[in-house]
């Protein structure tokens, strides 16, 4: 068996933690199991084991991004001071 001498350190957010803590725990996994096999199908699969890629946007999403471009380019206003009044705004638009 290889001798086990590296060490990952990482920081990430608490509740991030705990639920993927509580997940590897439903299926009799540790975080470090967890890593380990992760790891591992890195190395077997030669890249990450999943698909990486965007989701792609539905309609509400487009057109809030295009009113955000015209928004940083000066084209719109919106007097909004909270992200739900500018969806609040939009959906009233």
């Amino acid at each position: 068996m290889a001798n086990k001498t590296s060490t990952i350190h990482l920081r990430i957010e608490p509740d991030l933690k705990a639920e993927a803590e509580l997940l590897f725990k439903s299926l009799g996994l540790s975080t470090t199991d967890a890593i380990k096999i992760f790891l591992h199908q890195v190395v077997l699969t030669g890249g990450l084991p999943f698909p990486v890629k965007m989701p792609q946007p539905n309609e509400k999403t487009l057109l809030a991004m295009k009113e955000a471009e015209l928004i940083a380019a000066g084209r719109k206003t919106t007097n909004t001071s909270t992200v739900e009044e500018l969806f609040q705004e939009q959906e009233n638009d």
